[in-house]
């Protein structure tokens, strides 16, 4: 394969902005759209008379468009580049939010729900293949991770600003606020950031000659062992943060926890909080231990991961609620170590072709995203085999049940990993 790296450009500060702004606001609206549903669930439940498997199903459409698109967005994204790709998908985002803020029934907020997760399926993994582009591989896990601190805060707006901003209008306002936002993004991507690398044209810029070479692309990425020892570990742990952060964070606060709306929203942004402060630690602790001292970034991901584990122990065993004041702390600290597992992308993209950068992350996304459509999903089925409570809320037999699956999932991706110690990254 051909690894050879383009040759030096200059970065500087404007340059570098001009880059990774444009991608983080559009990652920013991703993840807002992403974790939006876990404050707006109980109007969402009494507008639209939604039981907890419905209001699964509903928000992880998001997720099931996403993941459909994953393979495709790869290719398009090695053939044609990040900007052009992202700034066309964020209009098809904003269509899905306008739909969503004017949906009449359930059937048509799930076609809009889907519709914007199609819409933001690029944003990540467009941002992953410019920052590839544009920055030092020694650089890249730090500047990945200065991305996701843009998510992470996503996710804070999408929490008590929200629950404020529902004092003023109701949940299809905020679509209509989030549809403006989203056209404003797609015209920021598109305009604002370069095209490509001046030192770059006629080389990398010449896209592959037929699709079969892009379609080997891909059989390249799935059929190597480097590629299935790490996905599991690192696709179970994202797939299961993404899902329960993005919803059933929520009513776990309300139904098990026993906190009101109010309250629930305050948490949930304490824990986004918890989310942007990992984001940035394990990028620069990843940074710093692999550039000074030769540490792996995978050594460092499953560190963070197994730390991950023995806090969601703690929740879905309800340990925590012996112990009331460590609630928050513990949600916390999911939120924190849920983030080390983004550090495999850049472990990755610096061991394959940097040709194969686009359909390498989005390999590892089309999987994380499948499985957090599965599991948004059924952990609502899940619930829905206890009798919702007196007060209307879900039982909490339901939520430990499926939160105990997921992490004896995670358990079984830990062995794997390990037991495949001949292949190192």
């Amino acid at each position: 394969m051909n690894t050879q790296a383009s040759p030096p450009l200059k970065m500087t500060i404007s340059l570098a902005l001009r880059v990774f702004l444009p991608f983080a606001l559009g990652y920013f609206l991703s993840y807002l759209y992403r974790v939006v549903n876990a404050v707006i669930a109980p109007d969402l439940i009494t507008d639209m008379g939604l039981d907890a498997s419905t209001l699964g199903l509903l928000t992880a459409a998001y997720f099931f468009t996403f993941a459909a698109f994953q393979i495709p967005l790869g290719i398009l994204l090695d053939h044609y580049g990040p900007r052009r790709i992202e700034a066309a998908l964020l209009v098809f985002a904003a269509l899905g939010a306008a739909l969503f803020a004017l949906a009449p029934n359930t059937p048509m907020l799930i076609l809009a729900r889907g519709l914007i997760g199609f819409g933001v399926s690029a944003c990540l993994m467009a941002a992953f293949k410019a920052y590839v582009m544009w920055f030092a591989k020694e650089r890249l896990a730090l500047v990945n991770g200065f991305q996701m601190m843009a998510g992470g805060l996503g996710a804070l707006a999408a929490t008590q600003p929200v629950e404020v901003l529902l004092g003023f209008t109701d949940w299809r306002g905020v679509f209509w606020i989030l549809a403006g936002l989203t056209l404003v993004s797609a015209a920021g991507v598109y305009f604002v950031v370069p095209d490509h690398r001046p030192l770059d044209q006629g080389t990398n810029r010449q896209p592959e000659a037929k699709l079969r070479d892009a379609l080997a692309g891909v059989k390249t990425v799935f059929t190597s062992a480097l590629f299935w020892r790490v996905a599991p570990l690192c696709v179970l742990s994202q797939a299961i943060f993404t899902s329960v952060l993005g919803l059933w964070s929520g009513p776990w606060l309300r139904d098990v926890a026993g906190f009101d709306r109010a309250l629930a929203a305050t948490y949930l942004f304490w824990i986004a909080a918890a989310m942007v402060a990992g984001f940035f630690t394990w990028g620069l602790v990843a940074e710093r231990l692999q550039r000074l001292w030769g540490v792996r970034p995978m050594t460092v991901a499953v560190f963070g991961i197994i730390c991950f584990m023995v806090v969601q122990s703690t929740i879905a065993s309800e340990l925590v609620l012996e112990y009331p004041t460590l609630i928050l702390s513990a949600w916390m600290a999911f939120g924190f170590f849920a983030t080390a597992g983004i550090l495999p992308y850049a472990a990755l993209s610096q061991v394959f072709p940097a040709n194969l950068a686009g359909r390498v992350n989005t390999g590892l996304n089309l999987l994380v995203f499948v499985l957090a459509f599965v599991d948004q999903w059924a952990i609502g089925a899940v619930i829905d085999l206890w009798p919702q409570t007196a007060s209307g809320g879900y039982a909490s037999e339901g939520y430990q049940v499926a939160f105990g699956v997921l992490l004896g999932l995670q358990v079984m991706a830990l062995v794997w990993y390990g037991a495949r110690r001949s292949i190192r990254i």
